[in-house]
């Protein structure tokens, strides 16, 4: 798939100009940076290297599924031993379920942006 349709895919984050256009990469580190830790954005290594950048985006929004399936998988057994209302138990659930998607949706527009990077440093 040639680079210049990338930005038509929906998983094509908007905040990041499309692949070739000028300053491209400079778009996608940014939008990268805010996904991480301000720590880890500021590390010379992955201000350098922003598919670097992107693989750890992709472990860290991996991690943040994980845990959101995990607090959506327990909410029913231990929120009301917290002693949560039903109503707010529900609420929950419905909060973390549409966690877990949003989060899909990051993971897939993370690796659409990583490849990208990958295909610019490898010059294809």
């Amino acid at each position: 798939m040639p680079l210049t349709s990338t930005r038509t895919s929906p998983d094509w984050p908007c905040q990041v100009k499309t692949p070739g256009s000028y300053d491209w990469e400079r778009s996608a580190a940014r939008w990268l940076r805010e996904l991480v830790p301000a720590r880890y954005a500021s590390y010379p290594v992955f201000l350098r290297h922003p598919v670097l950048l992107a693989r750890h985006a992709q472990i860290q929004v991996e991690q943040e599924i994980r845990i959101a399936r995990t607090a959506l998988q327990t909410a029913r057994t231990d929120l009301p031993r917290l002693g949560m209302h039903e109503s707010a138990i529900e609420h929950t659930i419905k909060l973390y379920a549409a966690e877990v998607l949003q989060l899909q949706h990051l993971a897939r527009s993370i690796r659409t942006v990583t490849q990208a990077l990958a295909d610019r440093g490898t010059g294809r």
